[in-house]
């Protein structure tokens, strides 16, 4: 566990140095110039790795036991987090959903975490699934605090939210392959 909660906080951490700490910040670009972006890319996956490995270490502590139809309910918000996080590649204009999400990125680990703490009860999966909902929250509260008001970008032609629809689908087969691959079953619910 301890690793896992090391590994959300660095996450966190290096994503808010630019507006925890801007002074700090501010004096890594200053000395390293653009090899401070690498330093915090290194902690980013320094912080992956230790989720994965504190997740996959920690002890299995049962807080709620979840109904097995909230499977049915994750995969729905799997879709729709893949459609959401794709929505913010078209550029300049927008998809849809794009022209109404200011963090489409960050909505879109919203999403995910919070299907991911339906079908999970137990301790580790609270830490990070709720650990990283919270991190996304807090994300676009200091960002729109920030930036101030937002101008939603023009709307993209029809044509690119059937490609992101199509990518949106391959994509959600190809993780839930791996889910299968990795002994979670996706589709296990009732």
């Amino acid at each position: 566990m301890t690793l896992l909660i090391i590994g959300v906080l660095l996450w966190s951490f290096a994503h808010w140095i630019k507006r925890l700490t801007p002074d700090l910040r501010q004096a890594m670009t200053d000395k390293m110039g653009e090899a401070s972006k690498g330093v915090i890319a290194v902690a980013l996956v320094l912080s992956i790795v230790l989720m994965v490995v504190g997740y996959g270490r920690a002890e299995f502590i049962a807080v709620w036991y979840p109904p097995s139809f909230f499977g049915h309910i994750n995969n729905l918000l799997m879709l729709l987090a893949f459609y959401v996080f794709g929505a913010s590649a078209a550029k300049p204009a927008k998809v849809w959903l794009g022209t109404k999400l200011r963090h489409p990125q960050l909505a879109a680990v919203k999403i995910w975490a919070f299907g991911h703490l339906l079908v999970n009860g137990d301790l580790a999966s609270i830490i990070l699934f709720g650990g990283l909902l919270a991190w996304a929250v807090i994300s676009m509260i200091m960002i729109n605090r920030a930036e101030g008001p937002w101008t939603p970008p023009a709307q993209a032609p029809v044509k690119k939210e059937i490609v992101l629809v199509v990518i949106t689908l391959v994509l959600f087969s190809v993780v839930s392959g791996i889910h299968i691959w990795l002994g979670v079953n996706p589709f296990g619910g009732v």
